[in-house]
């Protein structure tokens, strides 16, 4: 059966949470969102694409920094309301030049950060 974006539930902004999940080691690395044409993008160019919510485009992640994001495998949660995307991510994932955006853990009711920027 041929893939179908429309199939897909999306928010009413037609927006779709996308989580970036590093191949080899499981690591989760960040989540952003993904419309109906960053998914065909995507899909297409085997380059992870975004939708940029504050800019109202499309974000081909690392574009600028070149951190990219290579598709291995695009996963669809039972639902079929969020996506889980297995990338080959090169350097950083996260903005603040950290490996992962999950840089943050609540222990004991304290906020830890628990990864350094990596450059």
């Amino acid at each position: 059966m041929a893939f179908d974006p429309k199939t897909l539930k999306f928010n009413d902004a037609g927006l779709i949470p996308a989580i970036a999940q590093q191949e080899e080691s499981g690591e989760v690395l960040m989540m952003a969102w993904m419309n109906a044409g960053a998914i065909r993008r995507t899909l297409a160019s085997g380059q992870v694409t975004y939708w940029s919510r504050s800019r109202q485009e499309f974000w081909v992640k690392g574009e600028t920094s070149g951190h990219r994001q290579e598709l291995v495998e695009l996963r669809i949660d039972c639902d079929r309301d969020c996506l889980l995307l297995i990338v080959r991510q090169q350097g950083p994932a996260c903005h603040t030049g950290r490996r992962s955006c999950f840089y943050t853990a609540v222990r004991s009711g304290d906020e830890v950060e628990i990864l350094r920027p990596e450059h």
